[in-house]
């Protein structure tokens, strides 16, 4: 893409980031309610950070101030020192009107360095790839968001005017797919980040693939079963984390008049059976599929089940609900948006991988251990965002993003 044709893309998105930040009250955009997350200010300054260091610095710009290559800095050790992570939440300088000033002043330099046409080719990747980097923040803004408010006492609204609705749960079928060779992976043209390539084959034995992602009732299920007490179902760290963490449900669920209740981002509110269920870690998440008499999917047999299906259909942050929607019928259904869905595949280098040249390399190549894949978006994050050969990547004991599951078998088993 040329520099000038980024300009109405670059604006959309950095505007986008102000305006899921605007519910927020200052207080809101300090607060870091555990190491794993980030206060809204620091996403804000980091974005910004992306542009001003990897696209007008390089050029001979001058940096905004000194001392915010220190503050917002994230992973780039080949960039310079930063500070901890679970210290984010102790800048009260710089203020939010600071940050925005800085936000405002590389956004000016930005647009004028793009309509100059003053990029070559692999600086506008750069750019491409900073925009991409931005909205994966912007869900990050929600789901760090949501840890902060939902653990506060009082358990405040995100905001109030969000859509709801319910519907009734679909049946869980399942999809058969032959064993074939496919060819998996981002091909060499248009935008992907560099851990979805190199495209190649791959053997894939005959498996079957749900219909829908579990739902809350059949969570509820697994919990009415005892399934939170049976080392059975459970990987040996797995079942190990559960207990040492307490866990007994989901995470923001809790019982409240004999009733199960969980909060969202428009407040807290009883469970609706329905909906498809999220926040489970990958441990929770394996151990509900073998409860189930089946497993989770690999992340090769979840791409094959979304090739041909077209990701902007999915449920995203767009659509103003920012909570998933009921376990839909008709097919294969909700493999984009909704949910992100756990696979059985831990996060490694395809075969050929080659990072990003220079710091840019530290993106995702680094972390290619003790994480477990996931694929698909969901609804906190942007329509556009996600493609079938999207790889997401967590801690199997992550809980605080938007993850849920999909079941899986081989073939005759389920």
């Amino acid at each position: 893409m040329k520099a000038l044709d980024l300009i109405p893309r670059y604006k959309t998105v950095r505007q986008r980031s102000v305006s899921v930040c605007a519910p927020l009250s200052v207080e809101d955009h300090a607060v870091q309610s555990m190491p794993d997350a980030s206060p809204a200010k620091w996403h804000l300054a980091h974005t910004t950070w992306f542009f001003e260091t990897f696209v007008l610095l390089p050029l001979g710009g001058k940096p905004f101030d000194d001392r915010y290559h220190f503050l917002f800095n994230s992973y780039y050790d080949a960039v310079g020192n930063r500070i901890p992570r679970e210290r984010r939440g102790l800048l009260t300088r710089p203020a939010v009107e600071d940050v925005l000033a800085y936000r405002g002043e590389v956004d000016e330099r930005m647009t004028r360095v793009l309509a100059e046409g003053a990029l070559d080719a692999a600086a506008a990747e750069v750019v491409e790839l900073g925009l991409h980097h931005e909205q994966q923040h912007q869900e990050l803004i929600l789901t760090d968001v949501k840890h902060a408010l939902g653990t506060q006492p009082l358990r405040p609204a995100y905001r109030t005017d969000l859509v709801r609705d319910t519907g009734a749960i679909a049946p869980l079928e399942w999809i058969d797919f032959e064993p074939e060779i496919v060819e998996v992976g981002a091909s060499a043209r248009g935008f992907a980040f560099d851990n979805e390539r190199p495209r190649h084959r791959a053997i894939l034995s005959a498996f079957r693939i749900a219909t829908r992602p579990v739902c809350n009732a059949e969570v509820l299920a697994f919990i009415g079963e005892g399934g939170y007490d049976e080392p059975r179902l459970w990987l040996s760290d797995g079942f190990a984390t559960a207990r040492r963490e307490g866990w007994r449900a989901p995470l923001y669920w809790e019982q409240c008049d004999g009733a199960w209740c969980a909060y969202d981002l428009g407040g807290f509110r009883e469970i609706d059976p329905a909906e498809t269920a999220c926040h489970l870690s990958y441990y929770e998440a394996d151990a509900i599929a073998r409860w189930a008499g089946a497993r989770l999917p690999t992340e090769l047999e979840w791409e094959r089940a979304a090739m041909g299906l077209r990701a902007r259909d999915g449920h995203w942050a767009d659509d103003d609900r920012l909570h998933p929607r009921a376990a839909s019928a008709g097919g294969l259904s909700q493999l984009f948006g909704d949910v992100w869905e756990w696979t059985a595949s831990a996060y490694a280098p395809y075969p050929g991988f080659r990072p990003l040249p220079g710091a840019l390399g530290e993106y995702n190549g680094k972390f290619m251990s003790g994480q477990m894949v996931l694929r698909g978006g969901s609804c906190l994050t942007p329509r556009g965002h996600v493609r079938a050969s999207y790889r997401n990547f967590f801690a199997p004991s992550a809980r605080w993003q938007m993850a849920g599951v999909r079941l899986a078998s081989d073939r005759g088993a389920a």
